[in-house]
């Protein structure tokens, strides 16, 4: 069995310069060794700062500083944050309301004891999609299928993934079944290349379902270990695109009833609560095993995590925070929270 897990800090190899040495790393049941020390390794040490640089995290760190007073205008003031930064009017409320009852106990001696409170719930609320991807030993390959809308980085994803993959000893074969987009099959052959992977792709235009359905039988003759799938991206309001991603599935279940062993729905950070109706229809059309929330640094809200695991439950197996091999990182709903909300900033509750 091969997972995607994170190291945690206190059992991480240290590095030279300090920092969060964490990654996301393919292992066999024990931790893998620490890389080397590389412009990756710099670039994952501040991941972290990449989330604090969100929108939610600092609008939430700009209203708990110079610890204001508890009453109904800060839960108010909260309240609208969470909901600017895409938490949902739902998720905000159920934080809110805790806190509204547990002020009115009188249980917080002062408001950085509240953000203390707050970043436990938020913890706890992600704690459902906490699930690292699982690779089994069977069946082989195993079949990824990478879906998303236009421009949310499902190629880049999958470059990414491939890099990690062949990393830890896992032989990868890409398919190019993005066929609408020129640029996509040419941008997923200089992944394969970067990677020393195989990549299938037909001319422009082909039909999506036949390239997978060729990259699957050409990776099962190879012994390929893993089949990361590319697809068009869609608007998740096209029907007829959408039924082509039903059509793949049918089509790979001709080789092997059980694929695609893993849908991974890419979304960009920025969509906002449009990102639940992608996840909606997507999640209807061929129903999802995992989501990757990208572009999660710099101007992303941050929020919308928050959105989706409470409305569909659906494992949170990646968030990227950046362009950088290390940027694509296993998720990890404490570290996370801690990204938006530092436990030194808080006091324990």
């Amino acid at each position: 069995m091969f997972k995607f897990w994170k190291k945690k800090p206190e059992t991480a190899a240290p590095m030279p310069t300090g920092g969060d040495p964490a990654h996301p790393a393919l292992a066999a049941g024990h931790p893998a060794a620490a890389p080397a020390t590389s412009t990756g390794d710099i670039e994952a040490r501040n991941w972290r700062d990449r989330l604090r640089s969100s929108a939610l995290g600092r609008s939430v760190s700009a209203l708990f500083s110079g610890n204001p007073k508890l009453d109904e205008a800060l839960l108010e003031q909260l309240e609208t944050t969470l909901i600017a930064a895409d938490v949902g009017v739902a998720a905000s409320s159920d934080l809110i309301d805790d806190l509204r009852k547990r002020m009115q106990a009188r249980e917080f001696a002062n408001a950085t004891a509240m953000l203390g409170h707050l970043r436990a719930r938020m913890i706890a609320q992600l704690r459902v999609v906490e699930q690292a991807l699982e690779i089994p030993e069977q069946p082989r390959p195993f079949v990824m299928l990478v879906i998303g809308v236009n421009g949310v980085g499902k190629t880049t994803t999958i470059g990414k993934l491939a890099k990690w993959m062949k990393r830890e000893g896992l032989s990868v074969t890409l398919a190019a079944g993005d066929t609408f987009r020129a640029a996509a099959v040419e941008q997923l052959q200089t992944w394969g290349e970067r990677n020393d992977v195989q990549v299938i792709a037909q001319t422009g235009g082909a039909d999506s379902a036949s390239v997978i359905f060729d990259a699957l039988q050409a990776a099962k003759a190879r012994g390929a270990d893993v089949l990361l799938a590319d697809t068009a991206g869609r608007l998740h309001t096209q029907a007829g695109l959408m039924d082509e991603l039903a059509k793949i599935k049918r089509v790979l279940g001709k080789i092997d009833a059980g694929a695609p062993h893993e849908t991974l729905l890419v979304i960009d950070g920025n969509t906002g609560q449009n990102a639940i109706s992608q996840a909606r229809l997507f999640h209807k059309a061929v129903g999802l095993t995992g989501l990757v929330i990208t572009k999660l640094d710099g101007s992303a809200k941050g929020g919308v995590v928050f959105a989706l695991a409470r409305e569909f439950k659906v494992p949170i197996r990646f968030i990227g925070v950046g362009e950088g091999i290390f940027d694509l990182r296993s998720f990890d709903a404490e570290e996370f929270v801690d990204g938006l909300l530092p436990a030194d900033l808080v006091a324990e509750d």
